[in-house]
């Protein structure tokens, strides 16, 4: 673990990203949908909640509203309702209604599949638009950064910033395009199962060895325990 603290991040990421593969081989979106424009409408709803709840919102929400039209169509006030459940639900009723009429009359009511057309669409932002693009589309142009990838990208050593905007260029400068949108499902993963914000699982990590703040957690871990006993 000392050896890991010097460590370049560059040939940190090297090592890492074939031992998360090989942990997490199913760290794909758990955000149930069967199209683009769902998954577009999921991830917005996803914002500060999780993705088990909002599977629950979506399973009778997307039978209620079949697409862009319908959702272009609602009530406000019914839509806040129906999304309730996943917090926020004034802002992101707003945004949903609004991204659903600028598809309807900018991109026919099909969901664009560019960087640029994504983020110029109402309540879509990086984030969304990398979560859209690489499961929707295969395609990567980008890391999806959200808490998880905040929190377990410092913890690694392949960044110091604490903006996302920041830390995604950090990790695109890091890890090949090609690499680009499976590494933010592989840390969400890590971050979710065992790089958790309280109390990290070190003892269990698979990237352990590469880890340059595993040292510490341990030892706290210990110190812990001992005045336990």
């Amino acid at each position: 673990m000392a050896k890991s603290a010097a460590l370049s991040a560059e040939t940190r990421s090297k090592n890492l990203l074939p031992l998360l593969r090989r942990a997490y081989p199913d760290a794909r979106t758990a955000l149930a949908h069967r199209s683009p424009f769902e998954l577009l409408i999921a991830t917005i709803l996803s914002a500060q909640c999780t993705d088990e709840r909002v599977n629950i919102v979506t399973r009778e929400l997307f039978a209620k509203y079949r697409g862009p039209e319908d959702f272009a169509g609602a009530s406000q006030a019914q839509l806040e309702k129906d999304i309730h459940s996943t917090g926020f639900f004034r802002m992101k009723a707003k945004n949903i209604i609004a991204c659903s009429r600028a598809l309807m009359e900018c991109h026919q009511g099909v969901v664009p599949s560019t960087m640029d057309e994504l983020v110029h669409l109402p309540g879509v932002g990086r984030k969304t638009a990398n979560v859209v693009l690489s499961e929707a589309f295969g395609k990567s142009e980008g890391v999806v950064v959200d808490t998880h990838v905040h929190r377990v990208s410092q913890r690694l050593g392949l960044t110091r910033a604490d903006q996302p905007e920041k830390i995604e260029q950090d990790l695109m400068s890091i890890f090949d395009r090609k690499e680009w949108g499976e590494v933010g499902g592989l840390l969400i993963h890590h971050g979710r199962r065992i790089c958790i914000a309280r109390k990290p699982k070190c003892p269990e990590c698979p990237v352990l060895a590469l880890c340059p703040s595993a040292e510490v957690f341990l030892l706290e871990t210990s110190r812990i325990k001992k005045q336990e006993r």
